[in-house]
């Protein structure tokens, strides 16, 4: 194992055994260098590297500490190592996202509060009719982060945010193409307000899936690639999203 990595596992295992909680210090680069039997330098590209990944957080003249490790924030860095993903994956997360958007969805449902539903419509309804695609996209982004934020479950939103990034330049080029994409995408989107408003999980769900499906089957016609199965094709129709 190369000595950096050593010491990447050999910090891991101190905070997975409690001995550096979240929000602790870490001792001093010298003291925790001959502590574990490593040198200052292969600490010190350790440190580097578990800050990048959001575990660690170095702040200079003060020292370096554990994060909070919250979800929310180690997946930040999803969305960072997707951009780097080819145009030629996108239906890879188009699949990803019809399993996971479906069941948030279901899940917001269940646990959104009145005032978040209310904050929804009010997103829809501040949408101009006369909207830009790049308007139309803001929305549409912002609409999907509300829905994950009141499904309750902090790990959706940033796996949900990542998987969205490379299925962007789709949905511009789908909205800019398909006669009527962007009022179908309006209409859907108030249907699925209207479930959650109603806390009906199994109309959320049913709705979104096939809001979420348009797209990839759109995609898959587009590219001239193979028919999508059937789970992503019952009840789809088209959408921007």
């Amino acid at each position: 194992m190369p000595v950096t990595d050593e010491a990447i596992v050999r910090i891991k295992e101190m905070i997975l055994g409690g001995e550096l909680a979240p929000g602790a210090k870490l001792p001093k680069e010298a003291d925790l260098a001959e502590r574990l039997g490593l040198s200052r330098n292969s600490l010190r590209e350790a440190v580097k590297a578990l800050s990048l990944i959001r575990v660690l957080d170095v702040r200079q003249g003060d020292g370096t500490y554990v994060t909070s490790l919250e979800p929310e924030l180690l997946l930040d860095t999803l969305a960072f190592v997707v951009d780097f993903q080819r145009d030629d994956t996108v239906l890879h997360f188009l699949q990803v996202r019809r399993i996971l958007e479906p069941e948030a969805t279901a899940l917001a449902a269940r646990a959104m509060t009145d005032a978040q539903v209310a904050a929804l419509g009010e997103l829809l309804a501040a949408l101009p009719e006369d909207a830009s695609l790049d308007e139309l996209l803001a929305n549409d982004l912002e609409f999907h982060r509300l829905i994950a934020i009141g499904s309750g479950n902090p790990v959706l939103v940033p796996l949900l945010d990542g998987i969205s990034a490379p299925t962007t330049r789709a949905r511009i080029w789908r909205g800019l193409t398909e006669e009527g994409a962007t009022a179908r995408t309006r209409e859907q989107h108030r249907a699925i307000h209207s479930a959650l408003a109603r806390r009906d999980a199994d109309l959320a769900r049913a709705l979104a899936l096939a809001h979420v499906c348009g797209v990839e089957q759109w995609l898959r016609d587009t590219l001239g690639g193979p028919a999508a199965r059937p789970s992503a094709s019952n009840g789809a129709d088209s959408t921007t999203s």
